[in-house]
This record gives C-alpha cells, sequence and structure tokens, in this order.
C-alpha cells in the first residue's frame, strides 16, 4: 500500500522532468562567450549572419567531429554569411579551448561559458538530462529558427540538414535597417549638390 503513493507522486513529478526543447522560432535571448586570452563576444554581434552555435564539451568525440564538419562548413559558405561558433561548457573549459582548437584545427571561432548560462540559454533544467552536441540555428535576425531537443534527434545532427538549413536560412533576408533623419537628410544634401 505504501507503494502506491510513492509511484503516483513520482508520476507527478516525472512531467516536469522531461526534457521539453523551446518553441521555434524565438528570439535568441543576447549571450556571452568568452574566448582564450580574455577576449568575449555577444551573441547579438553576429546579427546579420546565418549563425550555428554548437554547444559542446571539448572531450566528447561526436563534438569533436561535429566541430570538424562545421569548420569544413564554413570553407564552403563563410564567405556568404554563415558562421558556427563552438561553445564549451564542460569542467575547466578555458583550459582545454585551446587545445581542443588545435587538436581538431579548427579555424572558426570556438569559446567557452559557464554551464549554467548554455542550459538557461537552452531552455534545459539542471535537473534534465541531455546530450552534447547541442545545436542552435539562428537566422540573420537574431531568431532562434531550430534546435535540437535535450536529449536530441539523430536528424538534427547530421550534415546533409545542417547544409540545407545554411542554404535555407542564407536565402532569406536579412535585418532591415532603419534609415534615420541624419540619413534622409545627408541624401538629400547630395541630390542638390
Amino acid at each position: 500500500m505504501r507503494l502506491f503513493p510513492t509511484a503516483a507522486a513520482s508520476l507527478l513529478i516525472a512531467p516536469v522532468l522531461m526534457a521539453v526543447t523551446p518553441p521555434v522560432p524565438r528570439p535568441a535571448p543576447e549571450f556571452v562567450i568568452q574566448f582564450p586570452g580574455g577576449d568575449q563576444k555577444l551573441l547579438s554581434s553576429y546579427r546579420g549572419k546565418v549563425v550555428c552555435i554548437e554547444f559542446l564539451y571539448t572531450t566528447c568525440p561526436h563534438c569533436q567531429h561535429a566541430s570538424q564538419v562545421f569548420g569544413k562548413l564554413f570553407n564552403e559558405y563563410g564567405s556568404q554569411g554563415f558562421q558556427p561558433i563552438g561553445v564549451a561548457f564542460n569542467d575547466m573549459p578555458n583550459m582545454l579551448v585551446p587545445d581542443f582548437i588545435k587538436n581538431q584545427n579548427l579555424i572558426h571561432p570556438v569559446g567557452f561559458a559557464d554551464r549554467e548560462k548554455v542550459l538557461d540559454f537552452l531552455g534545459i533544467s539542471m535537473m534534465e538530462r541531455f546530450v552534447v552536441p547541442q545545436i542552435v540555428w539562428i537566422d540573420k535576425k537574431g531568431n532562434i529558427r531550430s534546435q535540437t531537443s535535450p536529449m536530441a534527434e539523430q536528424k538534427l545532427l547530421e550534415e546533409s540538414t545542417w547544409r540545407e538549413m545554411i542554404e535555407t536560412l542564407l536565402k532569406e533576408p536579412g535585418p532591415t535597417v532603419k534609415k534615420t533623419a541624419t540619413q534622409h537628410t545627408t541624401a538629400r544634401a547630395k541630390k542638390g549638390n
């Protein structure tokens, strides 16, 4: 008889702890990426590019492979506006990232961030199970368009899907630039001369 209340409590708690991917599309929240040497960059500074963030563990073979593929894709699509970014969040990433970059022969930026901030960005509870890499696609306007679920679907971790995502997002228009009164005045002044 005592087993029933425990089992019932487990069933009530289970849905709360189940991994749920936040809805997409949604605006990408601001995120700070630390880089070896003390530099840091805001995610918003990449606005206008198609951004793929690979949240990774430097010791994960799947993450290492994904980073190499993203490096290859960066060589192919970087000049068109594709920007992959690696963000390590395993233990002591600040010490591991330089060797990770060197060992994987990477040319795209790879930085690091605190685990709590990464999980918050991903919408994953500290209590949830998840796999790495976690891949997030951000369009030119700064909206998250795709994100792997915490336990990941194989299709979202395949190069063919990544190529399709890059090509689709590169075709979309970028953010609109608002013209200020100064720009209009300058343009009129140049016409008059």
